[in-house]
């Protein structure tokens, strides 16, 4: 690009006689939008974390019941086939392997869900908990800050009167 196309672009730009970019933004196409100030904060129930959960412990059981059957029989083809001279066989044998592989991927995958969802839910009730301790104790605090036992701007009797016990000169 040379300068002086620069510098028209630049020029057409300030004008306002180009098109215009909006970075990250869609346009709306005039819907409703969602803020977070109208929808609240996101909540999460036990019982959604144990759908969540149970979906992903019957999913590594299904994959380990159903999933793992090929991998014996295709071994022991493959196998044949590379006694016999077959090129097949070797081909067969890293097909195999893949499978295996991604196969033990999606399971730990499952199985880490899982894991995790059961014990989410304590987690986030402990600092749920936590949290609710360290906001009544400020309260507490603060509420003693609010009780007043005399009128505001003279010393609280409650203290008593220190200058009853000195001797004015």
């Amino acid at each position: 690009m040379a300068w002086d196309e620069w510098e028209q672009l630049k020029a057409q730009a300030a004008s306002g006689q180009s098109t215009h970019t909006r970075l990250n933004q869609v346009d709306g196409g005039g819907g409703p939008t969602a803020s977070p100030s109208r929808t609240g904060d996101l909540k999460v129930g036990h019982a959604d974390l144990v759908k969540i959960g149970s979906a992903a412990h019957h999913l590594y059981n299904q994959l380990w019941d159903k999933a793992r059957v090929a991998v014996p029989s295709s071994d022991s083809a493959a196998g044949d086939l590379s006694k016999q001279g077959f090129a097949l066989g070797a081909g067969l044998q890293h097909v195999s392997n893949r499978w295996d592989e991604q196969l033990k991927s999606l399971m730990d995958a499952c199985a880490q869900i899982s894991n995790h969802m059961q014990v989410t839910k304590s987690v986030h009730a402990n600092d749920e908990h936590y949290i609710l301790r360290q906001m009544s104790s400020i309260d507490a605090l603060d509420a003693g800050f609010d009780e007043r036992v005399g009128d505001p701007g003279r010393k609280n009797p409650v203290y008593g009167d220190h200058d009853k016990g000195k001797k004015k000169d």
